[in-house]
């Protein structure tokens, strides 16, 4: 079988950078990791709760922490940050509050900021919340990715990848399902290939969801 790698951690220190930047002694880097972990996970939660649409897509395509001494530094780039700011005009005020309570940060100051992206559909995230809100809404499987294809397509990449595998459809046996439009060059270290690994709780058990979207290759 051939064996897959991660898209991003292949990638790292070419065409993808980290998502977090800090530095920490060896004895304190696996608190610092469950720091990240934590917080990202505390921003996910707050959002998908005061969001205006109970799509359940919560529209965050990635969020980056910075870290010095007396600054931890937070960067959510969101698809639609309207919905979060209409439905919460402090909002962001009011999650920075309850992040520095939550973690106790006496003498470091934490700051959040949003960033939109400025086409939410080329982003894999994003895809993937989409596509999960049609299967809970039992869409055709088969129908809820080639409409994930098209959103892409108006995004101009260059090509995109997406598997569902699990009981589709609430079938007894579990398959996978792939669907491909374009090319994604998983081999080519210089393609730029974003890339997310996503779960749905269906009522008919757990679905993945997996998409690769290629994006543009550097150039020399």
């Amino acid at each position: 079988m051939g064996q897959k790698i991660n898209p991003l951690g292949f990638r790292l220190g070419t065409t993808q950078s980290h998502h977090s930047l800090w530095f920490a002694q060896p004895k304190n880097y696996s608190e610092g990791l469950q720091e990240d972990q934590k917080i990202r996970d505390f921003i996910k939660n707050y959002v998908q709760k005061n969001m205006k649409i109970s799509s359940g897509a919560e529209g965050i395509a990635r969020i980056e922490i910075q870290k010095r001494i007396d600054l931890i530094q937070v960067i959510i780039f969101m698809g639609f940050p309207k919905l979060l700011i209409e439905s919460r005009p402090r909002g962001v005020e009011e999650l920075q509050m309850n992040l520095q309570k939550e973690f106790h940060y006496v003498n470091r100051k934490l700051n959040i900021a949003i960033t939109r992206i400025a086409k939410p559909y080329g982003n894999p995230n994003i895809l993937a919340e989409f596509i999960a809100g049609q299967l809970k809404n039992r869409v055709s499987f088969r129908k809820a990715m080639k409409k994930a294809i098209e959103l892409t397509e108006q995004a101009d990449t260059k090509g995109i990848q997406v598997q569902i595998a699990g009981r589709i459809d609430g079938k007894e046996i579990a398959r996978v399902e792939w669907i491909r439009e374009g090319r994604v060059p998983l081999q080519t270290i210089r393609a730029k290939i974003d890339y997310c690994s996503y779960t749905v709780r269906t009522i008919y058990g757990v679905l993945g969801i997996k998409i690769w979207i290629f994006i543009d290759k550097e150039e020399e």
